[in-house]
C-alpha cells in the first residue's frame, strides 16, 4: 500500500518521505521492524517509542511516523498524535473492515461483559447472525474463543481482528469499549452503529485521576455513534446525554425514559419484569439474578430497538440466556450452601452483588474479596465499608497484588471495616481464604468470591500465575470428601 493511502485522514504536520512509497505493514514495536514496514513511535506509560527509532531503522523499517523529528537518517512524517495515527493507519491497512459490519460498542464501569454477551446471543437468535465479540472475557469470532490481554486491544490488533471477523462472515461485532481505549485512540476511526452506556462508578482513578476525567473518557464513545442508548437512572446520565452527538434512546427503572422496567420481580434464579416502550409492553424473563440484570437487559433491549429488533423478539432471545462466566456464576458445592464467583472489583459492583444476594438469601451473605495492587488505593477502604454494610461476614484476602505487598493492600481495605460490627477474618492467601470460607460455612449461606470473575490467574509482581477459583473450590471439596 502506498504511504499516501496508509496516511489517509491522519493529521500530518511535516512530511519528509516519499508519499508514493510502497509499504507492506505497520509496526509500533521496534523489534518487529523489517524491510517494507513503517514504524510508528508511540509514547507509552513505561517507555517512549521515539527512543527506539534508530533500532527500528537498523532492522529495516523504511519510514517513520512520529511526533518529533528523528536524529537518524530515515524518511519520516510528523503527526499530531502517534496513537491516533496508528489507529487510522491500521484501519487503512486492513481495508476498513469495521465498515463491512454493524459494530456495537458498550461502555460503562459495570455490566459491559454481560451486556455484550446478551447482545451477541440476541443477534444470533433473532437475526441468525454470525457475531464477533471483543471484551474482558476474551474475543470471539462466532463460536470460536480467542484469548485476549486487554478489554480493547491496541488499534493495530483490533483492526486485524476486525478483518478476520469480516473475512469469516461476521455481520455484527459487539465490543466492550474501555475508557483507556477511548482516551488512547485505540478505537479511533471506527463508526459505531449503536453505543450503550451502562453506568459509571469509581474505578481506574489511578489513570484518569478524577471522576470527571473518567466520565469524559467514556463520553467520547457518543461522538462516534449513529445511535446512543443511555441508562437514565445513573447519576452520570445527564453528563453523557449532554455530550451525545446522535439520537438517543434512554432506559430506566426510576427516571422517566423511553424504555422503562415495571413490576420487577427478583429471585435467586433470575429476574422478571415488564418492559414498556412506545405504548407497548413485553414480559421479560432473564435467568441471571440481581437488580443489575434488569438494567443489563434494558440496555440490550434498547440497543435491539435501535437496530430494528422488536421487544417480543428480544424477550424470546433473553429467555434462553444462562449467564456469563465470572458474572454471578454459581459453583457446585457439597452441601446446603452456595458459592458464587463474580468479577465485582469496584465499590458499586461489590455493593450490587452483595445487595442482590441479600435479597434472596435465607442464611448469611459472606463476602470474600481483595483489591488489585498498583491501582486506585482510594477505593480500598470504601470497598471494606461496603462489604461490612452489605454482608453478614467478611473475609479480606488478596486479589492481583502486582508489585505491592498484599499485606499493605489488606490493611487499606480493613481500614474501612473499623468501627463496624460486622465480623471479619483476614487471610492474605486467597486459596487459604476460600478453604476457610468453605470450612466455616453455615446452612443457607451464600459465599461470594468477588474480584476475580473470569480470570484464571493471579498477578504477583510482574508474573501471571495460574489460579482458577473453580478449580480451587473443586479441589477443596474433593479434599473435604476424602477426610469425611
Amino acid at each position: 500500500m502506498k504511504l499516501r493511502d496508509l496516511l489517509k485522514d491522519v493529521r500530518m504536520k511535516e512530511i519528509r518521505a516519499d508519499m508514493e512509497a510502497e509499504l507492506e505493514d505497520i509496526c509500533y514495536d521496534s523489534r518487529k521492524a523489517a524491510p517494507g514496514t513503517v514504524f510508528v513511535a508511540i509514547r507509552g506509560f513505561e517507555t517512549d517509542g521515539h527512543k527506539y527509532i534508530a533500532s527500528a531503522a537498523e532492522r529495516g523499517a523504511e519510514c517513520l511516523v512520529c511526533e518529533e523529528a528523528p536524529e537518524c537518517a530515515i524518511p519520516y512524517v510528523i503527526v499530531d498524535d502517534s496513537r491516533e495515527a496508528l489507529a487510522l493507519m491500521s484501519r487503512n491497512l486492513f481495508g476498513d473492515p469495521a465498515s463491512e459490519m454493524t459494530v456495537i460498542g458498550v461502555t460503562g464501569t459495570n455490566g459491559k461483559t454481560t451486556t455484550t454477551y446478551l447482545l451477541k446471543l440476541l443477534l444470533e437468535v433473532t437475526r441468525d447472525a454470525k457475531v464477533g465479540l471483543i471484551g474482558t472475557n476474551g474475543n470471539m469470532i462466532g463460536a470460536e474463543l480467542i484469548h485476549t490481554e486487554r478489554t480493547t486491544p491496541e488499534s493495530y490488533e483490533l483492526q486485524k481482528l476486525f478483518r478476520e471477523m469480516a473475512d469469516a462472515g461476521c455481520t455484527h461485532v459487539v465490543m466492550e469499549v474501555s475508557s483507556h481505549s477511548l482516551v488512547l485512540h485505540r478505537v479511533a476511526g471506527i463508526r459505531f452503529a449503536v453505543g450503550v452506556f451502562t453506568n459509571l462508578t469509581q474505578d481506574h482513578l489511578d489513570f484518569h485521576k478524577t471522576m470527571g476525567e473518567y466520565a469524559a473518557a467514556k463520553a467520547l464513545l457518543f461522538s462516534m455513534c449513529g445511535r446512543a442508548v443511555i441508562n437514565r437512572d445513573d447519576e452520570w446520565a445527564q453528563f453523557m446525554l449532554d455530550r451525545c452527538e446522535c439520537p438517543v434512546l434512554t432506559f430506566a427503572e426510576r427516571e422517566p425514559s423511553d424504555l422503562m422496567a415495571r413490576d420487577i420481580q427478583l429471585s435467586a434464579s433470575g429476574v422478571e419484569f415488564t418492559a414498556a416502550y412506545g405504548g407497548g409492553s413485553e414480559h421479560i424473563k432473564l435467568g441471571i439474578p440481581g437488580l443489575f440484570s434488569v438494567y443489563n437487559a434494558l440496555g440490550v433491549i434498547g440497543c435491539a430497538l435501535c437496530l430494528g429488533i422488536g421487544m417480543h423478539e428480544s424477550a424470546l432471545a433473553l429467555s434462553g440466556a444462562r449467564g456469563v462466566k465470572g458474572r454471578v456464576e454459581v459453583v457446585p458445592t457439597d452441601g446446603d450452601y452456595t458459592i458464587l464467583i463474580d468479577y465485582a472489583h469496584t465499590p458499586d459492583a461489590l455493593e450490587n452483588v452483595l445487595r442482590s444476594m441479600r435479597a434472596v438469601t435465607h442464611g448469611r451473605v459472606v463476602a470474600l474479596f481483595g483489591c488489585g495492587g498498583d491501582r486506585d488505593r482510594t477505593k480500598r477502604p470504601i470497598m471494606g465499608r461496603i462489604a461490612a454494610e452489605n454482608a453478614d461476614f467478611v473475609i479480606v484476602t488478596s486479589d492481583n497484588p502486582r508489585t505491592e505487598r498484599p499485606e499493605d493492600i489488606v490493611a487499606d481495605i480493613t481500614a474501612g471495616l473499623e468501627g463496624t460490627s460486622t465480623p471479619h477474618e483476614v487471610i492474605v492467601d486467597r486459596e487459604e481464604a476460600i478453604e476457610w470460607a468453605i470450612g466455616h460455612h453455615q446452612p443457607g449461606d451464600v459465599i461470594v468470591l468477588a474480584g476475580k470473575g473470569h480470570e484464571d490467574y493471579q498477578i504477583i509482581g510482574h508474573e501471571k500465575r495460574h489460579m482458577d477459583e473453580r478449580e480451587i473450590v473443586a479441589g477443596i471439596l474433593k479434599k473435604r470428601k476424602m477426610y469425611k
